[in-house]
This record gives C-alpha cells, sequence and structure tokens, in this order.
C-alpha cells in the first residue's frame, strides 16, 4: 500500500468517526428533548386541570331562625352560625328523599366544606340578605370535582370508598339539571394551604417565597458584589486569598442541604430566630447564593479590558474611582445577570427550608419577614405528600407556576446581558 493510499484511508477513517461523533451528539441532544417534552407534556396535562373547578348552584334560603335567632345581627353571632345546616337545606329541597342522618350527611358530602364559608362572607357583607332566599354557587367536593373532570371514575370511586351509587344519582340529576358546572379556580390564587384540596392555594406560598427571596436579595447581593470586588481588584495575591477563592468555588458546588444544617445550627438553636420565618428562610438562601454571586461578578470584572483600568488611571483616578466609576458599571451586566440566576437557584430550592422548618401549615399569607410562613417549592413537597387524589393535579399545577417564575427569572437575565453587554 502507498503513502497516498495509506493517507487516503486513514482520512476516511476519521471523516467516518466525526460523522459518526456529529450523529452521537445530534442524538443525544434529540433524545433530552424527548425526555424534557414527555416531562412537561406530563405536567401539563396533569396540572392544567387545576385552573378549573367545579361548582354547584343552588337555590339557598337564608334562615334567620339558623343565622341569627335574636335578630340583633350582632358580628360574632352571624360569623359562627351554622352555616353548613343551611346548605344542607337547599339540597335536601332538592331531594327531599335524603330523610335519613346518614343520607343527610352523604348528600352534605356534595358540596365542599367552602360552601359555608361562600355563605358567610355573603351575610358578613351584607346583612340585610338574612331571611331572603338567593341563587348562589357553591364549591363542590373534591370527588365531585375529579368526577366532572375525569379524573376519577365511578368504579375507582366506588372501590375507594369515596362515593355510593345514591351520590352518583343525586350528582347526575344536578348535572342534568345544568347546576354543576366548571370555572377558572381564581381560588387557587387567592387561596393558602387548605385541608381540602378544592380550596387549597398557592397565595400564602407566593407571598413567602416572595419575601424570602426579597432578604436574599438584600443580603446576597451587596455581600458578594462587595466581595468579589476586593478579591478581583484590592486583595493581595497570597496564599491567604488563595484559600479563601478555592473555598469560594467549593462552597458553590456543596449541596444546599449543608446550607439548611447551617442554618438550623446558627440561625434557630444559637441566635434563637423563629422557626419557618421568611427572614430565616432568606438567611439561609443567601448564604447559599453568596458563591454564585461572587463568582459571577469576578468573571464579569475580569471581562472588562485591562486599557478601560489603564486609561482611567492615566488621567489621576484613584484605584476605588477606576472601580467604582469604570469597572464597576461595565460589568455590571454580568454581574445582574449572575445574580438573578443565583436568584433562580434560591427560588427552587427545597431542602434547606425544609431543615429550618419552612413546612408549617400556613393558610394566611404572611404580613412580615420574622411570621410563620412557607414557599412555593415547599408546597409542591406537601402536597405530594398528601394523601387526596385531588392534591396531584394541585402539585402539578403548582409546578407550573413555579416554572413560570424561574422562566422570567432566567429570560430577565438574557434579556439584560444581550440590552446591556459590550463586545470589547
Amino acid at each position: 500500500m502507498t503513502r497516498a493510499e495509506d493517507t487516503a484511508r486513514r482520512l476516511k477513517r476519521r471523516h467516518r468517526a466525526e460523522k459518526r461523533f456529529r450523529l452521537y451528539g445530534i442524538g443525544a441532544v434529540t433524545s433530552a428533548l424527548v425526555v424534557l417534552a414527555l416531562l412537561l407534556g406530563t405536567i401539563i396535562v396533569n396540572g392544567s386541570s387545576a385552573f378549573t373547578t367545579t361548582e354547584m348552584r343552588l337555590t339557598v334560603f337564608l334562615d334567620p331562625a339558623v343565622i341569627d335567632p335574636d335578630a340583633k345581627k350582632n358580628r360574632d353571632d352571624l360569623l359562627q352560625a351554622d352555616y353548613g345546616a343551611i346548605v344542607l337545606a337547599a339540597l335536601q329541597k332538592r331531594f327531599p328523599e335524603a330523610t335519613g342522618r346518614s343520607e343527610r350527611l352523604q348528600l352534605l358530602k356534595l358540596a365542599s366544606p367552602g360552601a359555608r364559608d361562600v355563605l358567610r362572607d355573603m351575610v358578613m357583607a351584607d346583612p340585610a340578605v338574612i331571611g331572603k332566599t338567593v341563587e348562589v354557587s357553591v364549591p363542590a367536593s373534591d370527588n365531585i370535582d375529579l368526577l366532572r373532570k375525569g379524573k376519577m371514575t365511578k368504579a375507582q370511586a366506588v372501590s375507594g370508598g369515596k362515593m355510593n351509587e345514591r351520590q352518583f344519582a343525586w350528582y347526575d340529576k344536578l348535572a342534568a339539571d345544568g347546576l354543576v358546572r366548571g370555572t377558572f379556580n381564581t381560588r387557587f390564587f387567592t387561596a393558602g394551604a387548605s385541608r381540602e384540596p378544592e380550596l387549597a392555594g398557592i397565595w400564602s406560598a407566593v407571598v413567602g417565597s416572595f419575601m424570602t427571596l426579597a432578604v436574599t436579595l438584600v443580603v446576597a447581593f451587596p455581600l458578594g458584589v462587595a466581595a468579589a470586588i476586593y478579591l478581583q481588584e484590592f486583595a493581595p495575591k497570597n496564599r491567604w486569598t488563595d484559600m479563601i477563592e478555592v473555598n469560594i468555588n467549593n462552597l458553590a458546588a456543596v449541596p444546599s442541604i449543608v446550607f439548611g444544617l447551617l442554618g438550623l445550627a446558627v440561625f434557630l438553636n444559637y441566635m434563637g430566630l423563629p422557626r419557618s420565618a421568611p427572614l430565616v428562610g432568606g438567611l439561609v438562601l443567601a448564604l447559599m447564593t453568596l458563591p454564585t454571586i461572587i463568582i459571577a461578578a469576578r468573571s464579569a470584572m475580569q471581562a472588562v479590558p485591562p486599557s478601560i483600568r489603564d486609561a482611567a488611571v492615566g488621567l489621576g483616578a484613584s484605584p476605588l474611582q477606576v472601580v467604582a466609576h469604570h469597572v464597576l458599571p461595565l460589568a455590571m451586566p454580568g454581574i445582574l445577570t449572575g445574580s438573578i440566576i443565583g436568584m433562580a437557584r434560591a427560588l427552587g430550592e427545597t431542602a434547606p427550608l425544609l431543615m429550618i422548618g419552612m413546612v408549617a401549615f400556613i393558610v394566611d399569607a404572611p404580613t412580615s419577614p420574622m411570621s410563620p410562613a412557607t414557599v412555593l417549592p415547599v408546597q409542591v413537597y406537601l402536597w405530594a405528600d398528601s394523601p387526596e387524589r385531588a392534591f396531584a393535579e394541585k402539585t402539578a399545577a403548582a409546578v407550573l407556576v413555579l416554572l413560570a417564575f424561574l422562566i422570567v427569572m432566567n429570560g430577565l437575565a438574557i434579556y439584560l446581558r444581550r440590552k446591556f453587554e459590550r463586545r470589547w
């Protein structure tokens, strides 16, 4: 074999290897996209139904003998009235055959416990409605909701002890009369935690996440940028600064639960701060985010050309003026991008917050950073662990909301980089 033939053979083999490598890369990317599409598709299919809820239209007589027997319209008496009895009376009027105690309980279970709250809010808003007959839409039970959405069959409901044939007959009669309908689930975005799946919402978790991230940003951003400026522009190059830099890089890869253990030991056990508070959660997430911000800020400042610094020094600027007036403004897009990505990671963290007790059952939204609170990822964890079947769709819907926040934050980071980035 001549040298030319041997060279041609090797060239063909190399080209075949390059083509195989290219195909492997395309296959890997395609597989990743397929898995991602399946994951997102499953979440969307399971969670989209949570954005609608089932309501029943009832004709209700607001009986004064039940709501306000003394006719004083005292606020405390109106709040403590037995509105469940009024809901039951409205259902019994439509199904008079339900006379026994067991049948009445089964009939009442068609409506959600939130039906009482709807009537209570109506009376508290306008006590003049007492004694009148009104038509009102009340939330149906979680079993009725799942049945209407096709998430649960009658056979599954019977086998699981959720409903019986009599309740199915009542539901079918209500549906045939057009008294059962689906509507947009505003309660999912405005309510807090609840033991009843059809009444549960994400509002308290969203507010808790916002407060926690606000504390994280206030603590981590200035400290991280200041540390990056010192290490990059002013710190002497010796073994101590080398050790600090190595430790910062190592901390960026430490599992997040370690920061939760640190927060448990320092902020709760030593400093005595309240458990499940956004302040403590924000401090823990700030410790976790600091290395990311420092590394991103240093990289952004390293990208500023030395000629900028030299020109500023040549015009008589002090080292502090060089950093404050030239280096930092030019590096700020990269710093903001890294900070937003770090905050996005903090938004999705669960493990460190579980360690400091942010798993409280929070009905009302927190009013301050010291109030008990939970966050969206922890709410997802709690719902995923609930035995009620209806919480499955709430879990997927909360994941969709969390993904939407993460996409917005990452999109903002890309926008800031493209808008302010300068190419040298």
